[in-house]
């Protein structure tokens, strides 16, 4: 089954993400804890498109679908026309590191990635795709 929105990159909308990931996994009869896990790592990955791709500008647009295969895995692909994230390049932080220069954030890729089992980014036909891969 494949369920897909188009929303806005206007951090306000976040609920909104959270609300419609939720339906489609909890119509698919997902255990609770996992599926919440899903929408926590769903929610990161928009709101870091929508703050740092898309300088939270209305104007642009976030589409997401989520497609969940029987007793196989789940994949939720975003894709949107902001600014090019390069995967290869990112380096995850220390708790240590983050912890010792008080700063704020920085923990987001690194907990979708305990979450995922699949991170990919890709740029095609002037989108940039993020797709997420959890196995059931």
């Amino acid at each position: 089954m494949t369920k897909q929105c188009t929303i806005s990159c206007d951090p306000a909308v976040l609920p909104e993400i959270r609300k419609f990931v939720g339906e489609v996994l909890s119509s698919n009869n997902l255990a609770e804890v996992e599926s919440h896990k899903m929408i926590l790592a769903v929610d990161e990955i928009c709101a870091n498109l929508i703050i740092h791709a898309n300088n939270c500008d209305p104007t642009h647009q976030l589409n997401i679908t989520v497609e969940v295969r029987p007793n196989d895995q789940v994949i939720f692909t975003i894709k949107d026309q902001g600014r090019t994230f390069d995967f290869t390049n990112y380096k995850e932080p220390s708790i240590e590191e983050i912890v010792s220069s008080r700063r704020k954030g920085g923990l987001g890729l690194m907990l979708v990635r305990r979450i995922m089992d699949d991170i990919q980014f890709a740029t095609e036909k002037n989108y940039n795709i993020c797709t997420l891969i959890k196995k059931l």
